[in-house]
């Protein structure tokens, strides 16, 4: 029985096991789905977890229940390439014929001292679930810090102020504004519904030291109180793909050819986070992907040449609460009700693997 081994349950994970059941899968392939937990989180939504407005539970997805899937959970230390083995910790290694990595990401500290010590995350599911239980903590009229005013960092703000109206919440960046990616348009309605709801936004901010109730700008002698920092001002492959010597693009990521194979193994191949792609990591990115990986895979066993056409989001979405948000779509940008819904929207069919 020759094996597909997927390391990683999330968005493209998925999507590559989904894909491959809906399909004919040949009779002599199997399918081993590896990972820490026994469900996917959605983590596009760990902001609201975090923040307290939904439960775990609601942000699990189970997987598959398929005969052709084995279901594998453990935690991965290594690959072994050469001898086509994944090896788990504490567990006999698993040999694969195909291999797909699709292990996500971490937080990236810019070599920012004492951040990754003393401030918290939303990263993964069990980061998050820790990051309630600190900012459900803070006393009333605590002072909360969120590093980073990128959508991560806008989402996870609104959504607390939502939850606890009594705190004093603060968004801080390198940049002048939240959002500097972003069209003008949305950076000005974003900071709007900030100030509105009393978001403090603190810009042009170079942080060099993060102490337990402190925080040091490199441009200011003054201090930055705060009772909780959460950390959302950048992210990196997880450390087991760092510590691969092979082609990395200039932010960590894996190499991959025109079929999302590493070229120097051809039958490995990198989805979502850890793959070098032309545009910011995604679970839409992450689940378009793995549909292709999918196909070259389904080509190669029916002994055809794969085609693949060029990977087209839709778009970006981010909330801002329960009831407002802001997106582009097809290049417009929208905002208000309208992309709230729509998020909703997408939020509820993933959980049903509808993409």
């Amino acid at each position: 029985m020759r094996k597909v081994v997927i390391l990683g349950g999330g968005y493209g994970g998925l999507a590559i096991v989904d894909e491959l059941l809906e399909k004919h899968l040949p009779q002599d392939v199997s399918i081993v789905l590896v990972d820490r937990m026994p469900f996917q989180g959605l983590k596009t939504e760990y902001y609201a977890l975090a923040a307290g407005t939904v439960s775990d539970l609601e942000l699990r997805v189970k997987f598959p229940d398929d005969p052709r899937v084995r279901l594998a959970y453990g935690e991965i230390t290594d690959i072994d390439m050469e001898s086509q083995l994944v090896v788990l910790q504490d567990q006999d290694p698993i040999s694969y014929d195909w291999l797909v990595i699709g292990l996500g990401c971490t937080d990236k500290f810019h070599g920012i001292e004492g951040a990754e010590q003393f401030a918290t995350s939303i990263q993964t599911f069990s980061a998050a679930r820790r990051t309630y239980a600190l900012l459900n903590d803070v006393k009333p009229y605590g002072q909360v810090t969120i590093v980073g005013g990128g959508l991560s960092g806008v989402e996870v703000a609104s959504e607390l102020r939502e939850s606890r109206g009594d705190l004093n919440i603060r968004i801080i960046d390198r940049g002048p504004s939240v959002l500097s990616a972003f069209p003008g348009k949305l950076q000005k309605f974003v900071t709007e519904w900030f100030t509105e709801h009393q978001v403090e936004m603190l810009g042009n901010v170079s942080l060099n030291r993060v102490e337990p109730g402190q925080l040091y700008d490199a441009n200011s002698s003054a201090h930055i109180y705060t009772d909780v920092t959460l950390w959302t001002a950048g992210i990196q492959p997880v450390e087991l793909v760092q510590r691969m010597e092979l082609p990395k693009d200039n932010q960590g990521r894996l190499i991959i050819n025109e079929l999302h194979q590493i070229p120097e193994y051809t039958n490995v191949y990198v989805v979502g986070d850890c793959a070098s792609l032309p545009f910011s990591p995604s679970g839409q990115a992450a689940g378009a992907q793995g549909k292709q990986i999918a196909e070259v895979l389904h080509a190669i066993w029916q002994d055809k040449t794969p085609k693949l056409g060029k990977i087209k989001l839709k778009g970006v979405l981010g909330s801002l609460g329960k009831k407002s948000g802001f997106g582009i779509m097809g290049g417009t940008a929208i905002m208000g009700r309208v992309p709230r819904l729509v998020k909703s929207g997408v939020l509820w069919r993933s959980k049903r693997h509808l993409g």
